[in-house]
C-alpha cells in the first residue's frame, strides 16, 4: 500500500548518496568516506523534507499568532457563558471562522513528517548484508548501504537486534560497539526532543489551563517513550530523527529571534528597539521662531516686538483743548505754545511717556 512512498524516500536517499560519494571521489565500499556518504544522505533527506514543508511551518507560526490575540477575547466568552461548555465552544469556533483563524494549522508541519519517519524506519529495518536490491535500489546499493558505518556501526543495526539480520550485522561489526553509538544517538535524541518541546512552549507563549497542562505533559512524556522506543530503532533512523531536532531546534530559535511571542520581554525590547529615534534638528526651532522652553525652566524671550508703544500726550490748553502736537475739540490745529516746565520738547524729539495730565 505503501510502496510508493517507500520508493520515493529511498530514491530520495540514493540522489544524496550519488552526490556525496561523487564528491568523496567514489571511494570502496567498505572505507569510512563510503559510509559518510550515506550518513550524510540520512541528514540531507531531512533538509529536503524540512526545505518542503517551510511553508507550512510559516502558516503554523501565523496561525499561533493569530490565537494569541484571540486570547483576550476567548477569555470574554468564558466569562460570559461560565459552565454552559456547548454554548462556549459554539461561540469559539463562530469567532475562529470570524476571523479566519484555524487551530488546526498548529499541526500542519508535524503531520507530513510522520509518514516520512515510518518509511525510513521501514527501509532501514529491512536492510541488511546480502539482501536483494530495496524498491529503487540495486543489489549492490543495497549491499552498500547495510554496511554503511557511523563510527564503526553499520546504519542499519539497532541496539537490539534479532534473527538473520542480527547474524549479518555482526559479521561486519561488534555488538559493543553497535551498543555505544546507539545508546549516544539515543541520549541526544532525547534531550534535543525535549529542548525543541521548550522552543515550543515559549513559541507559542503563555498558555492557561489544559493547554498548559498538555504542554507539560509532552515535555516530559515525549523523551521519555523515544527514550524506551529508541533501543529498537536503526542507528540510521536515529540519526534522521536527531538531524530533524536539530533542524527545528535552528529554526525556531531564528523565528523566536526574530517574530517573538507577543507579550513577551523579547517583544516589548523589540518594539522599544524599532521605535524611531527622534532627530535633534527637528526640535531646534526655525530661523526667526520662537524657542520652546520646558516647564520651570528660564522663560522665552518674545519672538516679535510688541505692538508700537502709545504715544504720550503732551500738555493740554487751559480753554480745554488737545495737546499742541493733536487738534483741538472743534478740529482746528492748536496753537503751538512756547516752553514751559511740563511743556512739550523742541521740534523733532518725542515728549517723554509721562501720561496723559487731568483736565483742570
Amino acid at each position: 500500500m505503501l510502496d510508493w512512498l517507500y520508493t520515493a524516500i529511498s530514491w530520495v536517499m540514493a540522489r544524496w548518496h550519488s552526490l556525496w560519494n561523487a564528491v568523496f571521489g567514489d571511494p570502496p565500499a567498505e572505507s569510512g568516506l563510503a559510509g559518510l556518504a550515506w550518513v550524510l544522505a540520512i541528514v540531507f533527506l531531512v533538509v529536503t523534507i524540512r526545505l518542503i514543508l517551510f511553508p507550512l511551518f510559516v502558516k503554523q507560526i501565523k496561525s499561533q499568532r493569530a490565537m494569541q490575540e484571540l486570547q483576550p477575547e476567548m477569555a470574554k466568552l468564558r466569562k460570559q457563558y461560565g459552565s454552559d461548555r456547548q454554548g462556549l465552544s459554539q461561540a469559539m469556533m463562530a469567532l475562529q471562522k470570524e476571523r479566519g483563524v484555524n487551530p488546526l494549522a498548529g499541526c500542519l508541519p508535524i503531520l507530513p513528517q510522520i509518514p516520512v519517519f515510518l518509511s525510513l524506519f521501514h527501509v532501514l529495518r529491512r536492510l541488511a548484508p546480502g539482501k536483494e536490491g530495496l524498491y529503487s535500489w540495486s543489489d549492490e546499493l543495497t549491499d552498500e548501504a547495510a554496511k554503511a558505518k557511523l563510527f564503526g556501526a553499520p546504519i542499519s543495526a539497532s541496539f537490539d537486534m534479532s534473527g538473520s539480520k542480527e547474524d549479518a550485522i555482526l559479521a561486519i561489526a561488534s555488538y559493543g560497539n553497535i551498543r555505544v553509538v546507539a545508546f549516544a544517538l539515543i541520549v541526544i535524541m532525547c534531550f534535543t526532543t525535549f529542548f525543541t518541546q521548550k522552543q515550543i512552549m515559549a513559541r507559542s507563549g503563555p498558555v492557561e489551563g489544559q493547554a498548559a497542562m498538555v504542554q507539560k505533559t509532552l515535555l516530559y512524556v515525549m523523551p521519555a517513550g523515544l527514550f524506551v522506543s529508541g533501543f529498537f530503532f536503526p542507528i540510521g533512523v536515529l540519526l534522521y530523527w536527531m538531524t530533524n531536532n536539530l533542524w527545528t531546534l535552528g529554526q525556531q530559535f531564528f523565528i523566536l529571534r526574530k517574530m517573538p511571542p507577543p507579550g513577551s520581554d523579547a517583544a516589548k525590547a523589540k518594539a522599544v528597539a524599532e521605535k524611531p529615534a527622534i532627530d535633534p534638528k527637528a526640535l531646534a526651532p526655525k530661523p526667526g521662531a520662537k524657542p520652546v522652553r520646558p516647564k520651570g525652566g528660564r522663560p522665552a524671550a518674545p519672538a516679535t516686538p510688541s505692538a508700537t508703544p502709545d504715544v504720550p500726550a503732551g500738555p493740554t490748553s487751559d480753554d480745554g483743548g488737545s495737546p499742541a502736537t493733536g487738534g483741538s475739540s472743534d478740529g482746528k490745529p492748536a496753537k503751538k505754545t512756547g516752553g514751559s516746565a511740563g511743556g512739550a520738547t523742541a521740534a523733532g524729539q518725542q515728549p517723554p511717556n509721562r501720561g496723559k495730565r487731568k483736565r483742570r
